[in-house]
């Protein structure tokens, strides 16, 4: 395959690199412009440097946002206003002089799960990936169900109870605003710290934890009994903990001892790739956008 170079565009920080023998090489990053002249001109820039350097054959992006594939338009919202509601892929794709394709990162994570990391042996699978809130994708015979409206893959959005989330319980982020609402006299901690308090026998934090891993067992049980994927994959940093998916499938036999008719249990692993699944999810986009060029 020939070179491609990828961008991952991130709220903070937008990652570069060279997909080249199937590996990522020249790897930087830089912290976000605030404005779209400025954007434009850092990735105009840093692709310039990639077809000096490496002759790409194209461009693939990571995004947030949800991304119309067909009209080249980062639709929905982010925290980089200026991407959005516009053609950007096509502007991107004139200024570069190179064909480009852009996907939603969470998407991205799991093309890269799926092509070469803990889902590289199935064809389907749920991608949930646990941070700030809670993403994902679906994937179904090796492509993105993106949905109807671009939705396809908010499990954030999914509702635990009557009035919450899986986003607002579903977080170490949100285990911590729990925790630190209920001692309010205490220094805050982040959700590391209160799953630490937790390991140790701190009660309180472990009813907090709880609620997180009840949250997230119900949603991975409503994604296996929706849409009957191989493989449930969870990303993000919280899933690097040893002892969260232990616990998340011990609820998950709670629930299925409850609802007698259900036979399956998800098959739940974490994710492989950490920093560079959106990387590497953007070279598997690439080349699924652009048929002719192999993977």
């Amino acid at each position: 395959m020939q070179s491609l170079g990828v961008i991952d565009i991130g709220g903070t920080t937008i990652k570069f690199a060279v997909w080249q023998d199937q590996q990522l090489v020249a790897k930087t990053k830089v912290t976000t412009p605030t404005t779209l002249a400025e954007f434009y001109t850092l990735l105009t820039t840093q692709v310039a440097q990639m077809k000096r350097d490496y002759q790409i054959a194209g461009v693939g992006i990571s995004s947030p946002g949800a991304v119309n594939k067909a009209t080249g338009i980062i639709e929905g919202a982010s925290a980089l206003p200026y991407i959005h509601n516009f053609r950007i892929q096509p502007e991107l794709q004139r200024r570069f002089e190179l064909p480009v394709s852009m996907e939603n990162d969470a998407n991205c994570a799991a093309l890269a799960e799926l092509a070469d990391g803990a889902g590289k042996q199935v064809a389907s699978l749920c991608f949930l990936i646990v941070g700030t809130g809670v993403g994902g994708s679906v994937i179904v015979n090796h492509q993105i169900w993106h949905g109807a409206h671009l939705f396809g893959g908010e499990f954030g959005f999914t509702l635990m109870n009557d009035h919450q989330i899986l986003s607002e319980l579903g977080t170490a982020v949100a285990v911590a605003k729990r925790y630190n609402a209920s001692h309010p006299a205490q220094p805050e901690l982040d959700g590391q710290a209160v799953f630490e308090l937790a390991a140790k026998g701190d009660t309180d934090a472990q009813a907090e934890v709880q609620v997180m891993v009840r949250a997230l067992a119900r949603a991975i049980y409503n994604l296996q009994y929706s849409f009957d994927p191989e493989l449930i994959v969870m990303g993000g940093a919280v899933s690097n903990n040893p002892h969260l998916l232990p616990a998340i499938n011990a609820e998950i036999e709670k629930l299925r001892a409850t609802v007698k008719i259900a036979s399956i249990t998800p098959d739940v692993v974490a994710c492989h790739f950490t920093d560079e699944a959106n990387l590497r999810g953007a070279v598997v986009d690439f080349c699924q956008t652009y048929l002719d060029i192999q993977k």
